[in-house]
């Protein structure tokens, strides 16, 4: 009767849509990150991600992040912050405050995400006139 009907997938299913907030949060989340996952939180970051895992998942899938809720479906990779890249890669398996080895000093900077594509991009400005002048094509008369 299992090779006819896989009741235990059923029910896999059934909780993770119940770990998910129900089924309508479970299809917002399914249309905002394309798949559901269950998992234990581990931690988040100050930007505000959640950071999630589950060993029974196969290696390389059982991390992942869920973006801040806020940046909506603008959200990439460059959201992670520094702290949490060693581990969301597999560099390390401490989680990053219970990590005795991390540096944290004053100096260093606040994680910002790539800001290329937005108005907010860097644009080099140079004061030197240009070597190369563009080609401008003849009139015709």
């Amino acid at each position: 009767m299992n090779k006819l009907f896989p009741f235990d997938k059923f029910v896999t299913g059934l909780n993770i849509i119940k770990a998910n907030g129900g089924p309508l949060n479970a299809l917002k989340k399914l249309f905002r990150q394309d798949e559901l996952k269950i998992g234990t939180l581990v931690g988040t970051d100050e930007m505000g991600n959640r950071y999630y895992e589950n060993n029974t998942y196969f290696y390389g899938r059982n991390r992942w992040v869920e973006y801040n809720d806020q940046v909506y479906l603008n959200y990439d990779a460059s959201q992670i912050t520094a702290e949490w890249y060693g581990w969301i890669h597999y560099k390390t398996d401490l989680l990053p405050h219970n990590d005795p080895n991390r540096p944290k000093y004053k100096w260093m900077a606040k994680h910002t995400e790539n800001e290329t594509g937005t108005e907010r991009q860097y644009v080099p400005y140079s004061t030197m006139p240009p070597k190369i002048q563009a080609w401008v094509p003849p009139k015709k008369n």
